[in-house]
Formats: structure tokens, sequence, C-alpha cells
């Protein structure tokens, strides 16, 4: 325990250490105050409770949000999408939506999307589900630069977006990150929000987190019954494939 850990801002998360027994009884340079002051402001901030009320709740409707017309032409292809400019939630394709709200620098919100990439794949590779269900990510406080850096080292093939701003981060009550909010479309062609919560996930846990997605979403057991089958012959192909 004679090590603290400082977390610093850049390309990518990085460590540096402070031997707090080596320099004990030294006087703190006017660096490491800053750095440590800081940090207690956002563990304060962190541990901040929103008001209930501007917090996604299932059953309510997502803010009305504009996001950045995917330039890439598959992406938008994926969300059924034409044009240039914004576009909204409620003019993606399909039934339900998974929308992720992560930043780049929340060690969480890393294994979040390398997960979150492993459902994109169960259900593209699912006849019935992929024109159903879409995945988009919101990375809030972070830079169109910073986006691409990450959807690059991560290979992550579902459409991700900057809030450098923070103004959809607002939106959605400030939430905390890795957070999760889930949308199916009514018979008016609205989106109301059938689950919401902070959410971090691991690779091992898609395909339990599907399931559980299919369950709020109002999927049918047949669902998740052909996703178990279409993992299992994956899983034969590979073996037979080394």
């Amino acid at each position: 325990m004679g090590e603290e850990a400082v977390w610093k801002w850049g390309s990518r998360p990085s460590f540096h250490f402070y031997n707090l027994q080596e320099n004990r009884g030294k006087p703190l340079n006017k660096s490491l105050k800053t750095i440590l002051l800081t940090f207690s402001l956002l563990f304060s901030l962190s541990n901040r409770v929103w008001p209930a009320d501007l917090l996604p709740v299932g059953g309510g409707q997502p803010p009305l949000i504009s996001l950045p017309m995917p330039v890439n032409l598959d992406e938008k292809s994926y969300l059924g999408l034409s044009g240039k400019g914004y576009f909204r939630i409620s003019q993606i394709k399909g039934k339900a939506l998974i929308i992720k709200v992560l930043n780049i620098y929340c060690p969480p919100c890393q294994g979040t999307a390398t997960a979150m990439t492993e459902v994109y794949h169960l259900i593209q590779n699912d006849a019935k589900l992929r024109d159903q269900i879409k995945i988009i990510g919101i990375f809030v406080g972070n830079s169109s630069n910073e986006v691409n850096y990450f959807k690059e080292a991560y290979r992550i093939p579902f459409p991700i977006f900057p809030d450098e701003d923070f103004k959809i981060h607002k939106a959605l009550g400030e939430v905390r990150t890795p957070y999760l909010i889930c949308t199916l479309k009514d018979n008016f062609g609205n989106h109301q929000i059938v689950h919401a919560r902070p959410k971090g996930l691991k690779e091992a846990e898609a395909e339990v987190f599907l399931e559980s997605m299919l369950q709020a979403f109002g999927f049918n057991g047949k669902d998740s019954s052909r996703i178990r089958e279409n993992l299992a012959v994956s899983a034969k192909d590979e073996t037979a494939t080394n």
C-alpha cells in the first residue's frame, strides 16, 4: 500500500506511481497538489446523487437528442439512415435500440465496449434479430478524434458518437459511465425506455446480457434458444477450422 496511482489524461490511459513511503514528510510539489485536488473533486462528483426525475427511467421516453449522421456508409446503412447533418433516435430503423453511454478513459467502459462488440456479433449472426435490434455508443466528454482512435483500437463495429460538450450527457441526467439505456418502439414509432441503469459488462457475459435484453424487449424464448444454437454452431466451426 505504499504507492498511490495517479491517472494522467492522454491518448491512452496511463498510470504514474507516487511512492508515499519514500516521500513521507516531504512537502508535496504544486503539480502533485493539483492532481490530488483534481481527483478529490472528481471523486466527489462521481458520488453525487442526481435528481431521480432527470435520469432515464423504464416506461419513459428518451430525451430528444441529435447525433451527427455517420460518414461511414456501412454504419449509415446499419442504422437505416440517409442524408447529411444530424438525426434523432426515432429515425433509427428496427424495433429495439441498445444505447451505451461511455467514456474512453473509464476502465470499466473499455471492457464494456469489447463486450458490446460480442453482443453486436451475436445479433448480427441471427437473421431475425439483426434487423430488429441496433446498438449505438455515446462517448461523453470525448472528442471526435478520441472516439475515432478508440473505435479503431478496440475494433468497435457499431456506430459510436462523441459528446465532447456534454450536451447529451446533461440531457440524459448526467448519468455515470458506463450506463445502459434500452428502448423499444411503440405502435406509433416512438421509443419507450424498457431498461436503464449503470451497467458495466464483461465479454463472457455477452450471451446472458443479450438474453436479458430480449426479455426486456418482449421477444419470445425461441429467440434465446436460437442464439444458443448459433453459438454452438459457431463454436463447432471454429474448432473444425483449428
